[in-house]
């Protein structure tokens, strides 16, 4: 009897190993992220922009015995915690709200560019999954996107850098967004709705997309906001068909591995929405949740730049950079077609 009590109770020394083994490179992680944010609520410049820089700063630590193990776990669980819990700023209720012409030009928009992304990286002889990659972060969340589609890619020796640079580039140019965009729709004459459906359907990060919307007008921030967690909640389905298509066609040069059909984290954030959605939870607990999400986002984002050399970035090359350019101007366009066909 006591034997088997003591097989169901957890083991302790086992835990307390695991969590003094994964400390220092996790605190280093959360420590780079602390600092992110203290600099860009002071500065103004983008949170995850300020992460990436600064993991990059302490990258001479990446291979440290002490701090490896811990880096890679905010790399890797830490972020895929992160981006279940972003199912909590969305409901069903505000996806539904803006109409359904709204919601299927908004879907076609990221198929459509997350197609063209695939087709230019075929043109400029890149891997289909950096064409996925780059053309998911620019269709849905951005940085966030890019981290959670990358969970789901083949492996292979350049995806991490593959990954960082697309965070690199999408942060920047959705920062040249939040200042351009706002003009833009002023001088087509947008009214705050067609203005908020713009700026919420094209610019790239959450973030970015909140400050752009409420510069125009609150209104044209709620309608801003609301556009872009309809495609932060298009994340599932596109995972899912990212899932069966790279199943059914492996690519021989990439790490052998089994990828799962819908990761544990995609479910996390659908039943993160349903929560959200039924009000289940105080409005307090879901605030700080939420919070919590953006710090393990964040901290994800730190340890990623931490493991990635200035060296192995800069032999990226011009093409990604070109691929990021069409794809922006492609969701824009199509964005910009919809309103005038739909008004």
């Amino acid at each position: 009897m006591q034997s088997q009590l003591k097989q169901r109770l957890p083991d302790w020394q086992s835990l307390s190993q695991s969590a003094r083994t994964l400390a220092p490179g996790l605190l280093l992680s959360v420590t780079v992220a602390a600092a992110a944010t203290f600099l860009a609520a002071h500065y103004g410049a983008p949170q995850m922009l300020f992460a990436l820089l600064l993991g990059i700063a302490f990258h001479f630590l990446a291979d440290d015995s002490k701090c490896q193990a811990g880096v890679e776990f905010a790399a890797k669980k830490v972020l895929r915690f992160g981006v279940a819990l972003l199912g909590l700023r969305i409901t069903v209720e505000e996806m539904t709200s803006l109409g359904w012409e709204v919601l299927v030009w908004v879907a076609l928009g990221i198929a459509l560019t997350i197609s063209i992304g695939m087709l230019v990286a075929k043109i400029l002889g890149r891997r289909i999954q950096f064409g996925v990659l780059t053309g998911g972060s620019v269709a849905i969340c951005g940085a966030s996107a890019a981290l959670a589609i990358s969970a789901v890619l083949p492996k292979h020796p350049f995806s991490e850098r593959n990954t960082l640079f697309t965070v690199i580039a999408v942060t920047a140019f959705s920062t040249i967004a939040m200042v351009i965009y706002p003009i833009f729709v002023n001088l087509l004459g947008f009214d705050d709705r067609l203005a908020g459906i713009f700026i919420g359907g094209t610019i790239h990060d959450v973030a970015q997309v909140v400050g752009a919307g409420y510069s125009i007008s609150p209104q044209a921030g709620e309608f801003a906001t609301i556009t872009k967690l309809l495609r932060v909640a298009l994340l599932v389905p596109v995972i899912l068909v990212i899932s069966l298509y790279f199943r059914s066609h492996p690519d021989k040069d990439s790490e052998k591995a089994d990828i799962p059909l819908l990761p544990f984290f995609v479910v996390g954030f659908c039943i993160c929405v349903a929560i959200n959605s039924a009000h289940i939870l105080p409005v307090g607990v879901t605030n700080t949740l939420s919070g919590l999400s953006s710090w393990c986002l964040v901290s994800a984002v730190a340890a990623l730049g931490i493991k990635t050399s200035v060296k192995k970035l800069f032999t990226i090359g011009y093409e990604p950079i070109l691929m990021v350019v069409i794809e922006t101007v492609a969701i824009a366009a199509w964005v910009l077609v919809g309103i005038y066909w739909f008004g």
